[in-house]
């Protein structure tokens, strides 16, 4: 077995108290075993599906198969033809979150896009008006737009501008904003796959302040009485709680909203709702999520967005 780093030991003694925990989490990330892949249903399921599914948790979308280990449901016909969207399960964690977001919303704004999951997976729950999804970095854009595209998510647009843009043009314009926030991407050693630097303090430090000026400019586009979802897929505390309480401190009119069906995922390190799936409990390699409403009621009229409002913005749009 590969020995833990030193900095990997002192992320584990601050995410665990208990040494047997710590044992788990570690053996989790430099060990890596597969996880079960899942898929979510764009278009209506077939009722014949030669595909294996697991049981689902007691939590699950119904729109979304867990399936069995050894299934590639990236080679299958119904994904090149736009049936489904294949995403790993701590994804599916992170977001079902929205499902306790009560409909109709109108538009959702997702902020750090790229390659599109949560924007379908919003899509497929909330039955927007509007989608806009946003991805800042050029290279990653072509992803985005080809999943939106091939799953045919309509009253859809995609846009490339720093979040700073968003909040100055459009602000209280959003019902629901998603901040899947880059991070230092930890869980990718659950996964088998490589992150440079990745429990490096100056790493953690540099990405929570990036984190920082996203969730802060994104909270000035949610709405009167709407809602803002923070995630990540990474374990540090400092990438995950200490942002959100950052983020109630600074937007004290946001109140972080409790999640009874994900009760037993609660964060032990903080008394926040928010919530952790870790790598070692084999549903997924990792993720943080919390749900956070804005309690203003203000009655003035947001600045209106539609796809002409942006026509200047966008780079792709599926009416």
């Amino acid at each position: 077995m590969e020995k833990p780093s030193n900095l990997l030991l002192k992320v584990s003694r601050r995410l665990f108290t208990n040494v047997d925990e710590q044992e788990k989490f570690i053996e989790a990330l430099i060990n890596p075993q597969p996880f079960l892949p899942s898929i979510l249903w764009c278009q209506a399921k077939p009722e014949i599906l030669s595909l294996a599914v697991e049981t689902p948790t007691f939590w699950q979308p119904k729109f979304i198969d867990r399936l069995s280990l050894g299934e590639k449901p990236g080679q299958h016909p119904l994904h090149q033809q736009g049936y489904f969207y294949c995403l790993d399960f701590s994804s599916v964690f992170a977001a079902t979150i929205l499902l306790a977001i009560p409909q109709p919303v109108s538009s959702i704004f997702d902020m750090c896009a790229a390659p599109g999951g949560k924007s379908i997976f919003a899509w497929k729950a909330l039955q927007p008006d509007l989608l806009i999804s946003n991805e800042v970095i050029g290279k990653r854009l072509g992803m985005l737009i080809s999943n939106l595209k091939r799953c045919q998510i309509s009253s859809s647009a995609v846009v490339n501008r720093d979040s700073s843009i968003f909040a100055e043009m459009f602000p209280g314009s959003s019902n629901l904003v998603i901040v899947d926030a880059p991070c230092t991407g930890q869980s990718l050693l659950a996964k088998g796959e490589k992150a440079p630097g990745c429990f490096h303090p100056t790493a953690i430090n540099k990405s929570a302040n990036r984190q920082k000026r996203i969730i802060a400019n994104s909270a000035k586009l949610v709405s009167p009485q709407g809602y803002l979802a923070y995630m990540t897929c990474t374990y540090s505390p400092e990438e995950n709680e200490q942002v959100c309480e950052w983020f109630l401190e600074r937007f004290p009119q946001f109140q972080a909203i409790k999640i009874s069906d994900f009760a037993k995922y609660q964060s032990h390190l903080t008394t926040m709702p928010c919530y952790r799936m870790f790598p070692q409990d084999r549903l997924g390699a990792g993720a943080f999520t919390a749900l956070f409403k804005n309690t203003n009621d203000d009655k003035y009229e947001p600045e209106e967005v539609d796809l002409s409002t942006i026509s200047s913005l966008y780079i792709y749009q599926n009416k």
